[in-house]
């Protein structure tokens, strides 16, 4: 376990990218459907219950949550998507802030999309994919909840994703895991530390 992300604390929650913290540092932003396990995953990564909020209502985040690592490094829990049942306008609403934060956002050095390792690759999900390839972020693809598959099995389901993107070459990695058995945690910690280049003196 990589103390530094027990560090993460609340820091803020804004409804639009105009009122986040000032662009600069680094951060790295999680996105998913609904009910993929998104908070979970943030939990188990940060070592913490109760750091990202978790809901029996899937999509009850609509707001950019910002958790301070440190004064120059963050993680970003975006919006939940498609799966919330709320009005057609709000989701159109929540993709262009979506968008316009992972094109336009300097700090952001890379998205995690956070998928149910049962149900990869929805439309939402490419969505998030395409628009991250279009602002030339490294991406993570995190199948969650491998711990309902057997181990062959999350291996396959795995290498599926892997194999359907292949043509994005070096910018995604994938990689399976499990909020309950601590699955993946080291490994998507060292993915972190490369993109939050922890360790290292960043320069504005």
């Amino acid at each position: 376990m990589n103390p530094f992300y027990q560090r993460a604390h609340f820091l803020t929650s804004v409804p639009r990218i105009d009122q986040a913290p000032a662009d600069q540092g680094r951060e790295v932003a999680f996105a998913g459907r609904s009910n993929a396990g998104k908070s979970s995953a943030i939990n188990a990564l940060c070592h913490q219950k109760a750091l990202a909020r978790t809901s029996k209502t899937p999509g009850r985040t609509q707001h950019l949550v910002f958790f301070e690592l440190d004064e120059q490094r963050r993680l970003v829990d975006l919006p939940g998507y498609g799966y919330a049942k709320v009005a057609e306008s709000v989701k159109r609403q929540w993709q262009q802030h979506l968008a316009t934060y992972l094109i336009e956002r300097r700090a952001l050095a890379g998205l995690v999309v956070v998928m149910d390792i049962r149900h990869p690759l929805s439309a939402f999900d490419r969505q998030m994919i395409t628009w991250g390839l279009e602002a030339e972020l490294p991406l993570l693809l995190l199948l969650t909840k491998a711990d309902k598959y057997r181990k062959g099995a999350a291996r396959a389901a795995e290498l599926a994703v892997a194999r359907e993107l292949r043509e994005a070459g070096d910018l995604i990695t994938v990689q399976r895991f499990s909020s309950l058995e601590r699955q993946g945690v080291e490994d998507v910690h060292a993915w972190l530390d490369a993109r939050l280049a922890v360790g290292e003196e960043l320069t504005d």
